[in-house]
């Protein structure tokens, strides 16, 4: 048989199959994501779970002109494949590929970036609106699934929007029955009468009916029958708090029935909105191990897709665990020396090693949900009586936290503790995952407490000494990445002295104040320089905030220049906070400061270790610099006269 997905080279053509044409397409489709993602890697389950749905969506709805707006990116890999982007699909999460997530750049079809998750009912909303102030005629989907409904901003959009009576639609793509599947012949039955156009043509005609019936009386009537059908729809299906919110509710639906979802789409379009469609799927539909352990097959590594199993070669030299492992099992061992320590994420317990916590202490562990802000006021309620919080989130996902850690928690002193996974570079998730602004937004929040650590050794070092900090709220964050060297269990790791810096080289002329990841590179870069007679000072300034200000001090004297290093946004980041007070303490006497870290722009995905070449946060890179900078300042006078 040909090939159906040869043929699209968009949802046009999609639009022109057939029944059976379109079955065979969602076979096809479904096969080419697990072929692609089973080489390069990249997000599973969700997308496979919403085969059917895609195709459906492009089939009855007219787009690009018809607006579809995707929630979580991750579950959009099937839709750029049916919308001209199946030849370059290969090139997804690489550098200069397609992107992981959803770009307006990148396709007319991308109606809205997505990567962080519940934004799609907000943007629909936005889209709708804009859409009847400027008098144009097209309908507009929100998609939203795979847990994002768990989202305040989700709850807050519906809220809003609901009550408007504004033409637009809401997916429900329940992927992990947290409302209920409701399934069976009788709520069939019902999803066929709300959304058949008999039916709603007799709703409304009884209903002018009974306006033409005496005042008292057809009111009475009216209220009775309207009593009656809500009374009976509540009963019977799982969209009360829908419709309480102003949405009309039609399902559940079979999301893996496509002809079911192509008719039921079909009459939808045909309603005015507001509508909510719930639609059941099941996450990694079409591939039996993800169907089996969804959690797992979220996103693969390169995988053979007969037995399951990783690509990755074996190496002959056991591998160091990630940063997040050791944070995991760290913090479940400093929970037994402490009965106070509870943890807290945010629908990252994988992510973050939070499930290996879990498991020890079930009782001292939760999951709030992809509900970040909630998460860390909760913490702030538990701190108040004397239980020490850990909140484990991505920085990029704390970023959405910003105003309940200012206003619940530091406005408060409330001594939480924040530990931020996938700081820096996150590598191919891209612009929407990688960790770029937690320094910038930490240092600017007073009383916050704000590290950096250079390794495992020294971040269990920093959660010791945050579990006995009580003044205020403490934050550490780390990369995406191997820890550089083995990690003992915690009760071998002593607290780290708090505020203080560390010395690992003295040197005269420049001077390196390096945070986290960066001091590695320093260390390497300075032993490097050394061969052109540049002998530099590497500080590990390992609290940006306290910074020490014995070691600071005399490190500003005795350096004619001062180079900051951070894996962060330089914008008012630690080099900018360092610069300012290197000008206020040196007064009139001149001192070169310069700064490395994440220009300010957004970076592109790919690995992790491309792009921290690409912004010169390597080795090489820091050479370069002070060699550079060498040519304007004493550096290397100072340093030929005392070889």
């Amino acid at each position: 048989m040909a090939s159906i997905l040869d043929r699209i080279a968009g949802p046009a053509d999609i639009r022109a199959l057939s029944r059976d044409e379109l079955h065979q397409l969602v076979k096809e489709v479904r096969e080419r994501h697990i072929d692609v993602v089973a080489e390069k890697g990249g997000h599973f389950g969700a997308t496979l779970g919403v085969a059917e749905l895609t195709v459906a969506l492009h089939h009855v709805y007219e787009t690009p002109r018809d607006k579809v707006v995707w929630d979580t990116g991750h579950q959009s890999y099937i839709h750029k494949i049916l919308t001209g982007r199946n030849e370059r699909f290969p090139t997804i999460r690489t550098r200069h590929g397609l992107a992981p997530f959803l770009r307006r750049d990148e396709s007319e079809y991308d109606v809205f970036g997505a990567g962080h998750a519940a934004t799609s009912v907000s943007a629909a909303w936005g889209i709708a609106t804009a859409r009847d102030l400027n008098g144009d005629d097209f309908k507009v989907v929100a998609l939203i699934g795979d847990g994002a409904i768990t989202c305040g901003l989700a709850y807050e959009a519906l809220n809003n929007s609901g009550h408007t009576k504004r033409d637009f639609t809401v997916i429900l793509n329940d992927n992990d029955m947290s409302i209920g599947p409701a399934v069976g012949a009788m709520n069939k039955y019902l999803t066929g009468m709300i959304t058949n156009p008999a039916y709603n043509k007799v709703r409304s005609l009884v209903k002018e009916a009974l306006h033409r019936v005496p005042t008292s009386f057809g009111a009475l009537m009216e209220e009775v029958a309207g009593r009656l059908e809500e009374s009976m729809k509540h009963m019977l299906t799982p969209g009360m708090i829908f419709e309480e919110l102003g949405f009309r509710y039609v399902g559940p639906v079979d999301g893996h029935d496509l002809d079911a979802l192509v008719e039921t789409l079909g009459r939808v379009r045909n309603l005015s909105g507001p509508l909510l469609v719930h639609v059941i799927t099941q996450k990694g539909k079409g591939f039996h191990l993800a169907e089996e352990d969804p959690w797992t097959w979220h996103a693969a590594s390169p995988f053979d897709k007969i037995t399951g199993h990783g690509k990755k070669k074996v190496s002959a030299t056991p591998t160091l665990p990630r940063y997040q492992k050791v944070f995991g099992t760290g913090l479940t061992e400093l929970a037994g020396e402490n009965k106070k320590i509870i943890a807290i994420t945010a629908a990252m317990p994988d992510g973050t090693s939070t499930d290996i916590f879990s498991k020890a202490y079930p009782d001292r562990y939760f999951d709030v949900g992809i509900a970040e802000a909630h998460g860390v006021t909760f913490a702030a309620g538990l701190a108040t009586e004397g239980i020490r919080p850990v909140v484990a989130i991505y920085s990029t996902f704390l970023q959405r936290a910003f105003d309940s850690i200012v206003h619940d928690v530091a406005l408060q002193d409330l001594p939480v503790i924040f530990c931020m996974d996938r700081a820096g570079i996150a590598g191919e998730d891209g612009p929407t995952h990688h960790g770029a602004f937690d320094i910038c937004y930490m240092l600017c929040v007073p009383g916050m407490t704000v590290t950096a650590p250079k390794d495992g050794i020294e971040m269990l070092g920093l959660l010791r000494t945050a579990v006995g900090h009580m003044t205020g709220p403490f934050s550490i964050r780390w990369p995406r990445d191997a820890v550089p060297a083995e990690v003992p269990a915690i009760a071998q790791i002593a607290s780290v002295p708090y505020g203080t810096w560390e010395v690992l080289r003295k040197g005269e002329g420049i001077a390196i104040l390096a945070t986290g990841t960066m001091v590695a590179p320093a260390l390497e870069a300075a032993a490097k320089l050394g061969e052109d007679r540049i002998n530099a000072t590497v500080v590990n300034c390992r609290y940006l905030k306290p910074y020490d200000r014995a070691v600071f001090e005399q490190v500003v004297r005795s350096h004619a220049a001062v180079l900051t290093l951070e894996e962060g946004a330089l914008v008012n980041g630690f080099g900018a906070y360092m610069a300012r007070e290197i000008d206020v303490f040196a007064g009139s006497r001149a001192v070169r400061v310069d700064s490395m870290g994440l220009p300010d722009r957004f970076i592109e995905h790919g690995t992790r270790e491309e792009l921290l070449a690409e912004v010169g946060l390597t080795t090489a890179g820091i050479v370069a610099r002070v060699r550079s900078l060498a040519e304007t300042t004493p550096i290397r006078r100072a340093a030929l006269e005392s070889a």
